[in-house]
């Protein structure tokens, strides 16, 4: 018996799926293959996602622009075993669910034979990791590192006209007779959630990548309205949150001493205020910025909650400024969003702020984020051990 193998693996009759295909598998053959791999089965680029029941068809649906979002699983014949091989790059991050299709009935699942797991606002993708991919493990709970604390600040936003509330991280070390940098983060909940942002905080100090730092983590109750280029957004930001900030904790208060942060339309926001307010921030970290604009007609594919942020990028590369004195900006290739950030680059760097681009082969996801916070937060912030001239 045999099995069709998809064009992108025909050239490779080593791959461990295609060699039980050519077996006449049975169920004990089957059974006995499952037990013995980790899925999906990365071999050099070749990833092969498996699935296992009965079904009409089997669909692997991955967040990788560039390839067909959905590519179909094909069946190993008489057996209720399902595969498909893709090429993917080296040092890869997939996040990925597998859509089963019986009758009239969709259903889109985590893949039950991969434990790992990324979790987001929507639920949890299953991800694939291919060769040289390692998670961090400065992301992961060091017992060596001394462990900062979290306030809550609640006050009265006469912008918004309704209370507003500000998670603050405080550095272990943390005293009141010193100064600290401020770095103000959007979406502060998911990145503490999601990309486990205060883990990663209390690792670098404690390791001395990043100095001591206060960090305050903002949220929107209307984000992609309030985090499109809003005036009343960067007002809150700069005339109520940051000086009561400054009046609470003992801050550097000099735009050195001052950075926002965010990602997505969080980027947008944190661009945008910074703009608003030439030379008050000097530093900015944007990841994955939804920088969408328009070279000619109208630009409406992204559909219209992305029509402010059109006309505000239109407007920065019709006149590029220095908004702040250095830029970390990451996105990742397999993004939809990777021509807008490429774009930008030589916006930001002819207009003489210090910039640096780091692109990664991952998606739009809290993971992608996380994984690129030690360079862009000790780049901005050198803490003692990175005290050096470049």
């Amino acid at each position: 018996m045999s099995v069709s193998i998809p064009p992108d693996a025909a050239h490779d009759r080593r791959l461990a799926i295609t060699r039980l295909a050519d077996s006449r598998p049975n169920r004990e053959a089957v059974d006995r293959f499952v037990a013995e791999h980790s899925f999906p089965i990365v071999e050099g680029p070749s990833v092969t996602f498996v699935w296992r029941g009965d079904a009409d068809a089997v669909n692997v649906r991955h967040w990788v622009f560039g390839l067909p979002s959905s590519q179909p699983l094909i069946r190993v014949p008489d057996t209720n075993l399902w595969f498909h091989i893709i090429e993917i790059p080296a040092r890869s991050r997939v996040e990925y669910k597998l859509e089963i299709i019986r009758g009239h009935h969709r259903e889109l699942i985590q893949d039950p034979l991969n434990p790992n797991r990324a979790r987001d606002p929507f639920g949890a993708n299953s991800v694939a990791h291919t060769a040289g991919y390692e998670v961090p493990q400065w992301t992961r709970t060091d017992p060596e590192s001394r462990v900062g604390s979290i306030e809550e600040m609640v006050r009265d936003s006469k912008v918004f006209k309704e209370r507003r509330r500000t998670l603050v991280y405080l550095p272990a070390r943390f005293r009141r007779t010193r100064r600290y940098p401020l770095l103000i983060v959007h979406d502060g909940a998911d990145y503490l959630r999601y990309a486990g942002m205060k883990t990663v905080l209390d690792n670098l100090i404690h390791r001395l990548e990043v100095p001591d730092v206060v960090v305050a983590f903002i949220d929107s109750p209307n984000r992609l309205r309030e985090y499109a280029n809003d005036g009343q957004h960067a007002r809150y930001v700069t005339e109520e949150l940051v000086p009561e900030l400054e009046r609470c904790y003992p801050l550097q208060a000099r735009p050195q001493g001052r950075a926002l942060m965010g990602a997505s339309f969080g980027a947008v926001a944190s661009f945008a205020t910074a703009w608003r307010t030439p030379g008050f921030y000097g530093r900015l970290l944007l990841q994955s910025g939804s920088f969408a604009f328009s070279d000619i007609g109208r630009h409406n594919h992204r559909g219209p909650l992305f029509d402010p942020v059109v006309d505000f990028v239109n407007r920065y590369r019709d006149e590029p400024i220095a908004v702040a004195e250095k830029v970390f900006l990451s996105c990742g290739m397999y993004e939809s969003l990777i021509y807008e950030n490429r774009s930008l680059l030589p916006l930001l760097q002819e207009t003489g702020m210090e910039v640096r681009y780091v692109e990664a082969r991952d998606g739009h996801n809290w993971e992608n984020w996380r994984d690129r916070l030690r360079e862009g937060l000790s780049w901005l912030f050198p803490g003692p051990l990175l005290m050096v001239y470049e």
